[in-house]
């Protein structure tokens, strides 16, 4: 690997990171990520802006490309962490035994976060929004931008050549060849922004409201490159990203797109048995439907189609008188993440006596969800509880179609 060029003085060193393990130990990554550092090098002064943890060869990795750059840790002057997850600091200690000079620049909220996962109290200043540091030529300009997604987090701007370094915030999963937006293959494209849906309900959903205040205090800068610590670099059309980051924010109190997703857990097939029907009324209707069967699918992919649909279908039968403990375990994830306000129905079997419902309440209560109806029998569907629940997916549809984001756009 070798580093890129952003702009005169501006580079990435950066690590890929393989499938292996889950990311922040829950989300799968089966196309892996990128962890992204910059090198920012002024006529006087240079500055490394976030780092890695020792993960998969990280350190090593970074370490080769600075070498390639003719530098190392030791010839960098100022230590920018824009945030303070492991992922972006976890190699600091080491970094900070190799040049004991190195001062540390991040927000208020961040220095007793140094202290704390890594002993470190010298060296350590911080900095608020628009603070300005010189590196000669080169300008480092700080904008605190809370809960996005830690509330110590800030991003730094470059405005010499109009470049934002926003750490997880504008990110993806995925590993890419190429390091810039007008660089990538249509593959590459394919990959891209599903992976960047899927990081952005995974990792920064629950704090959608955060990034839209973000993004209005960005509006004032001309910000002609979007450099995030995941993923590419957006020098061809940053505004695209910055785009998709505000309506992905907007899904959160909807409406979202016109599409459902359906998600169903079966013991013995009874619940599973109103899956196919179902599924055609909606589609019949018009509706992309995208499926998902717990527990064989993570709830990371169900979150992420959630997000982005205006309506939702839960299937799962009663399991000793209470939700189905997948099902419930979707729904606690949705609820953390604020999927607000959607279009609902549910359906499901019990055996000797039901449950499943009375927890199910409270979610639709705490989302602010609409339940246009339930669809609940013993054992196997009759032909009744099979017209029933095509007349409430025939509902369900008018609802999502009457509330969605290209419809009240209309």
């Amino acid at each position: 690997m070798k580093p890129d060029t952003l702009a005169p003085g501006i580079h990435r060193v950066y690590a890929r990171i393989g499938d292996r393990d889950l990311f922040e130990g829950i989300w799968p990554i089966p196309h892996g990520v990128l962890l992204n550092s910059y090198v920012v090098q002024g006529t006087e002064k240079t500055a490394f802006i976030d780092l890695v943890k020792d993960w998969e060869g990280a350190v090593g990795a970074v370490e080769q490309q600075m070498s390639d750059l003719g530098l190392s840790f030791k010839d960098i002057d100022y230590l920018v962490l824009n945030h303070m997850e492991p992922d972006h600091t976890g190699s600091l200690a080491q970094l900070c035994k190799q040049n004991p000079n190195i001062e540390i620049l991040c927000t208020k909220k961040a220095v007793p976060l140094v202290e704390a996962f890594y002993g470190i109290t010298e060296q350590v200043r911080s900095v608020a929004s628009k603070d300005t540091v010189d590196l000669g030529g080169k300008t480092l300009v700080f904008e605190e931008t809370p809960n996005i997604h830690w509330p110590e987090t800030m991003m730094t701007y470059v405005p010499e050549d109009g470049v934002l370094f926003s750490c997880d915030a504008f990110g993806s999963f995925g590993q890419y060849e190429h390091c810039f937006d007008d660089e990538l293959t249509s593959g590459e494209w394919e990959l891209l922004i599903p992976e960047t849906e899927r990081y952005y309900a995974n990792i920064v959903s629950s704090f959608s409201q955060f990034v839209l205040r973000g993004i209005q205090k960005l509006a004032g800068l001309d910000i002609r490159m979007v450099a995030p610590s995941h993923g590419i670099v957006w020098r061809k059309d940053p505004a695209r990203i910055i785009e998709l980051y505000k309506t992905l924010a907007e899904n959160m109190n909807g409406p979202a797109e016109a599409e459902v997703t359906f998600v169903w857990s079966s013991m013995y097939g009874n619940t599973a048995a109103l899956v196919p029907i179902i599924k055609k009324t909606l589609e019949d209707e018009g509706l992309t439907v995208r499926m998902h069967e717990v527990p064989k699918e993570h709830a990371s992919f169900v979150l992420a189609s959630a997000w982005r649909t205006s309506g939702l279908v839960i299937g799962m039968p009663t399991y000793e008188y209470r939700m189905f403990p997948p099902m419930y375990h979707i729904l606690d994830i949705l609820e953390r993440s604020h999927v607000n306000n959607r279009k609902v129905m549910r359906f499901g079997s019990f055996g000797w006596s039901g449950g499943a419902q009375k927890q199910f309440d409270p979610f639709v209560e705490s989302l602010k969800w609409d339940c246009v109806g339930v669809v609940e029998y013993q054992g196997a569907p009759t032909e009744d509880d099979k017209a029933k629940a095509i007349g409430t997916a025939k509902e369900l549809a008018r609802s999502v179609k009457h509330w969605s984001r290209k419809k009240t756009a209309e």
